[in-house]
């Protein structure tokens, strides 16, 4: 089944942990490093970045503007606890911001920061137990309607459930839980 998208969002939290070779597309993946550990390695990050260069993927990283500056990344990924507004000062020429959330109060949050994209939570049920809430097809469809933007849907998309993914006005999807268990999904995104 080919699943066909303007682009493609992959959250990952182990830069060793992709494989390049079944990313075959160009210019269709950007990828969104939230590092986990407190101390990362920057030598093998910016050899990550390169790799990420060459295959003309977009990287972002996520709630460290020091880091994405010092890499030279395509933008900062701003999480929906992040509620600082001071990012919408960056002046930088070809640096986006991008931003998740999950209500109407973090979307506008998400607008005063100066985010270009935002990623819309839980579009499926996921499997995380505090987390019970879930969007569905309809309502997020009738949320990019009533705010006027194209947004990012992302939560509780598998292999599954993928097929339905068709039917959102989105061009564009994030996937996070289901690229650390079955990487090789990368290569059902075209």
């Amino acid at each position: 089944m080919f699943i066909v998208k303007k682009n493609y969002y992959l959250y990952i939290e182990n830069i060793k942990a992709l494989n390049f070779d079944l990313i075959k597309k160009r210019s269709k993946f950007s990828i969104i490093y939230r590092q986990q550990e407190k101390k990362h390695i920057i030598k093998d990050i910016i050899e990550f970045r390169k790799k990420c260069k060459k295959k003309n993927i977009d990287f972002y990283i996520a709630n460290n503007l020091r880091l994405a500056m010092k890499l030279k990344a395509d933008g900062i990924y701003i999480s929906a606890y992040n509620k600082r507004i001071n990012f919408c000062k960056i002046n930088k020429e070809n640096f986006k911001i991008i931003g998740s959330a999950h209500n109407f109060k973090e979307i506008n949050i998400k607008k005063k920061q100066g985010c270009k994209e935002i990623i819309l939570s839980r579009l499926f049920k996921t499997n995380y137990p505090e987390k019970s809430t879930f969007l569905g097809i309809t309502k997020f469809n009738l949320i990019c309607i009533i705010a006027k933007q194209n947004f990012i849907p992302l939560g509780g998309i598998k292999l599954n459930n993928f097929g339905k993914t068709k039917l959102l006005g989105a061009k564009s999807i994030a996937i996070l839980s289901e690229i650390k268990k079955k990487p090789a999904i990368i290569s059902r995104l075209f």
